[in-house]
């Protein structure tokens, strides 16, 4: 556990923190008074989806928790090396739960850890789902549009597929 100064606060003696995982964090959870933590490593399937530079469209169940509660930060700053790129991810997040960040990740909020790892896992299952669908040739802008029509936020999005 890394506290607001860089520190650790709890964990192994010989611990130190990672730097760049502090320049995006702590400012992440300094403008974000609303979460108590943050998630975000390099995956199989989050990594290469945020090189699209897209957002999560409703192709699966999951992927309709992101579809109003997502934003993208297209910052080239492959390697976060100052807490300015972490204000800068912040102020892209703005208020919700996932933010993609341009060919480098997933990373997503919480009240606390298990909350922004479970909301990480699903953005990472999300991102397995879409990867296949876009290689052959993706969903049109017009889905993200029946879904709003349908009535589709969070987990309630999924009704878009069953209207007639």
């Amino acid at each position: 556990l890394i506290g607001p100064d860089g520190s650790v606060v709890d964990g192994p003696a010989h611990a130190t923190a990672n730097i760049a995982g502090y320049n995006i964090h702590h400012p992440l959870l300094e403008v974000r008074q609303d979460i108590n933590a943050a998630a975000h490593t390099h995956t199989a399937f989050g990594t290469p989806w945020s090189a699209n530079v897209e957002p999560f469209r409703p192709i699966c169940q999951e992927s309709c928790s992101f579809v109003f509660n997502q934003a993208m930060y297209e910052g080239e700053d492959l390697e976060v090396d100052s807490t300015e790129g972490g204000y800068r991810i912040a102020k892209a997040m703005g208020a919700n739960t996932l933010v993609i960040l341009r060919n480098h990740g997933l990373l997503t909020g919480g009240l606390s850890p298990a909350e922004a790892v479970g909301w990480f896992v699903i953005a990472e299952r999300v991102a397995e789902a879409v990867v296949p669908v876009y290689a052959l040739g993706g969903v049109g802008p017009d889905d993200v549009t029946t879904a709003r029509q349908a009535g589709g936020q969070g987990i309630a999005g999924i009704r878009f597929w069953w209207t007639a």
